[in-house]
């Protein structure tokens, strides 16, 4: 439940065998808590963290999973625009204080969850934040306060290599790492958008980041 009373449902993932150390929010692109979103939450839990999704649809209507065609494109739009950044960081809230009893808690977003992830690093105070290839960044209040890590797409028609730069400036404590692949090149699941090298790059490079920021000294 977040603070303003909203109930909201979330797939969460628990290590196999063994505590939790550290936990991971995965932030979804604008179709849901999809079957690969929810694989990639697993494959944070098998890396030895709880981690978990939440379903920010839950706001505008339950149960929201689309598919990747142009039309359920649209209508992701459509409910994206529904949900004030101040809400979804309320729900984005509650999973973290859910998750704080398996230590240092990371916020990690995809497209429409990478933005959320960046607002959400600066008013939550998460231990770190992972952003794969967020829209409009600059245009926000404020750049997170912990360590933030963030992937881009050289070929991202949304997001030109000007306003990479132009938050690179703006920010340099962050780590950027630009690919040569489309928007949503991690998606496995959108054969005209996945890059495999590019993919397996970027979340090695997360992996490490991850482990460097939620278990320091280890």
């Amino acid at each position: 439940m977040a603070r303003d009373g909203h109930t909201f449902s979330a797939y969460m993932a628990s290590p196999p065998g063994r505590a939790a150390d550290g936990a991971v929010i995965v932030l979804q692109e604008i179709f849901g808590v999809t079957p690969w979103l929810r694989r990639v939450t697993d494959g944070f839990a098998a890396s030895g963290y709880l981690a978990v999704a939440p379903s920010l649809f839950d706001r505008v209507r339950r149960n929201i999973v689309l598919g990747y065609s142009a039309a359920e494109a649209e209508e992701g739009k459509g409910y994206r625009a529904q949900i004030p950044l101040d809400k979804a960081c309320l729900d984005i809230a509650a999973c973290a204080a859910v998750m704080r009893h398996a230590g240092r808690v990371a916020i990690l977003g995809f497209c429409w969850g990478g933005t959320l992830a960046w607002v959400a690093a600066a008013r939550l105070k998460p231990a770190a934040a992972v952003c794969y290839y967020g829209a409009g960044l600059a245009a926000q209040s404020a750049p997170p306060t912990c360590p933030t890590l963030l992937h881009f797409a050289q070929a991202d028609a949304s997001i030109p290599p000007e306003e990479v730069e132009q938050l690179r400036e703006d920010f340099p404590a962050g780590e950027f790492h630009l690919y040569p692949a489309q928007h949503a090149f991690a998606n496995e699941d959108r054969a005209d958008r996945y890059d495999a090298a590019s993919a397996a790059l970027a979340r090695s490079r997360t992996d490490a980041f991850l482990a460097r920021t939620l278990r320091p000294g280890r």
